[in-house]
């Protein structure tokens, strides 16, 4: 089940996302667990690619976006590991040499505004390996951590764009790379189902 192609796709150039405390404290890790956009576009280098699963947390659509996927007046929304349940999505180890520069680039990419916690949290690979991996838990203490109903969930994802695009995008293809792999997400289903269906 391994995927290595998933994870050779460049990081955007010109340096990285704005905002990062250079004293924020690293969560050391030789994996990292992706369940959103970092399934199709990692953005680094890694040495295996697996489904992984982890327990205690679930896929949700639960963090607002006024950056990537939205703007102050218009914002989005994006996935975080929300309490209770269960995640399959992918793992990504880390080559030693590169291990501490791609766990500061993530950093920067999902931290700028503290909207998750990063943690180390025990996953079950496909193939039966248990490991320790860093993923980004939702802050339920930020301003940008939300509950919504389908429906405005629906309304943010076919109205809002940011600077990495349209929203439904983000949705759409987190959709089709965990089903690819074989991993049905009931709830991303029934999102992107409602998305792609004519007027959705």
């Amino acid at each position: 089940m391994a995927d290595a192609a998933l994870a050779t796709r460049p990081f955007a150039a010109g340096g990285g996302w704005p905002g990062l405390d250079t004293d924020e404290p690293l969560v050391e890790a030789d994996w990292v667990f992706g369940y959103g956009s970092l399934i199709w576009d990692p953005g680094f280098e890694a040495e295996e690619a697996l489904l992984g699963r982890l327990h205690g947390y679930h896929r949700a659509f639960c963090i607002r976006s006024t950056r990537y996927r939205g703007t102050p007046e218009s914002p989005g929304v994006v996935l975080g590991l929300d309490r209770g349940g269960s995640c399959t999505g992918m793992a990504f180890r880390l080559p030693a040499a590169t291990r501490r520069q791609t766990i500061r680039m993530l950093y920067e990419r999902e931290m700028p505004n503290r909207v998750y916690v990063p943690k180390r949290l025990a996953v079950t690979l496909v193939d039966g390996r248990d490991v320790q991996a860093l993923a980004f838990v939702a802050n339920r203490a930020s301003h940008a951590y939300e509950r919504l109903s389908d429906d405005e969930i629906l309304r943010r994802l076919n109205g809002c764009c940011g600077l990495r695009g349209e929203n439904r995008d983000y949705a759409i293809n987190t959709w089709r790379a965990l089903t690819g792999h074989g991993v049905f997400c009931q709830h991303l289903g029934r999102i992107a189902q409602r998305l792609l269906q004519p007027g959705g």
